[in-house]
């Protein structure tokens, strides 16, 4: 089945009911920053459930806080009484601020750090203790290495999902120049589209029939036309992502590097035992070999878990699996 043109996907039916209904326990914007380059600046989050085990969910490149939105349902609502989930937009994106500065991910981690000490889940002035859970997806996984090198001591647990240490080239130069150049270059709506779609998702995921809404008619036919219309809905938000922040969080991707030493020591600082590292066989966006340089750099005793055939989007791809693994971490 070809896959709707954007034309098509903002016409149907189903596009008037991308969001989901999760109403927050609490909302609002946080100042970060308040002594730091850029800054002062806001963030805005959300928590959703009241429990007493505490994670924050940390996102990647040009995504916002709604991009968690299978796992906000899970823990947020489905398991209100016993999570308190923490989602929010990073500096650059959605409904937080947007500083015209350097970005980078240390800073960014210091971002979540502000973030975590507003809403009172640590206290540094404090001893610490081991009550946060902290994940992060791509650009978010990233952050989350640098927020477990200011706060070792108190992560409860650290998942790192489709990320990686550095950038590395993993194919031929003249194919990864082609590969890196494609994100800037403009495009047909529907040419860039399909492009995303191929380096973020495994084979065959985005052909499945969509049935995300059980109302059938509010579907869409194929997955492939539900990303779509993700991506379309956030080009018409021209406010909230803009070539500025997007172009400023590629810069805090392109820098981000860890060392072998570095990752040795979060850990032995984090606890091995806490820690995950979850890659996909088929991403393109960070391809495999990414996340096999980290687990080595972290060393042995950490849960390594190989997703066959799948992509860059774990989160969606594998959304089952990723709850429980989280949930037993």
């Amino acid at each position: 089945m070809a896959p709707l043109t954007a034309e098509e996907i903002v016409a149907h039916p189903a596009f008037d009911s991308l969001d989901w209904n999760l109403p927050p326990s609490t909302s609002g914007t946080c100042p970060v920053a308040q002594s730091r380059r850029g800054g002062p600046f806001n963030l805005y989050y959300e928590t959703h459930g009241t429990g007493p085990v505490k994670v924050i969910w940390i996102m990647g490149l040009n995504a916002s806080h709604r991009d968690w939105k299978r796992q906000t349902k899970h823990f947020g609502h489905d398991q209100a009484a016993t999570y308190t989930s923490l989602i929010f937009d990073n500096r650059g994106v959605s409904r937080s601020d947007k500083p015209v500065c350097l970005y980078s991910t240390s800073e960014m981690a210091r971002d979540v750090v502000d973030l975590l000490t507003s809403v009172g889940w640590i206290d540094l002035a404090a001893a610490p203790t081991r009550s946060i859970h902290v994940i992060g997806a791509s650009m978010g996984g990233m952050i989350a290495q640098e927020v477990a090198m200011l706060i070792p001591d108190r992560l409860a647990s650290l998942t790192l999902c489709c990320t990686a240490p550095r950038l590395v080239r993993t194919a031929p130069f003249m194919e990864n120049l082609r590969e890196r150049a494609a994100m800037f270059i403009p495009k047909h709506i529907d040419v860039e589209l399909e492009r995303l779609a191929q380096q973020l998702f495994g084979d065959g995921f985005l052909d499945q029939p969509d049935t995300e809404n059980e109302d059938a008619a509010k579907n869409f036919p194929t997955r492939r036309d539900r990303f779509a219309a993700g991506q379309l809905r956030k080009r018409m938000d021209t406010e909230g992502f803009t070539k500025k922040g997007f172009m400023m969080q590629v810069v805090a991707c392109y820098f981000h590097n860890k060392s072998p030493a570095q990752l040795k020591k979060l850990g032995d600082a984090v606890g091995r035992e806490r820690i995950a590292v979850l890659h996909g066989t088929e991403d393109r966006m960070l391809t495999f070999r990414h996340g096999e340089l980290l687990k080595e750099a972290l060393g042995d005793g950490i849960l390594w878990q190989v997703y066959e055939g799948k992509g860059h989007m774990l989160p969606w791809e594998v959304e089952d699996h990723l709850n429980q693994l989280v949930e037993g971490v």
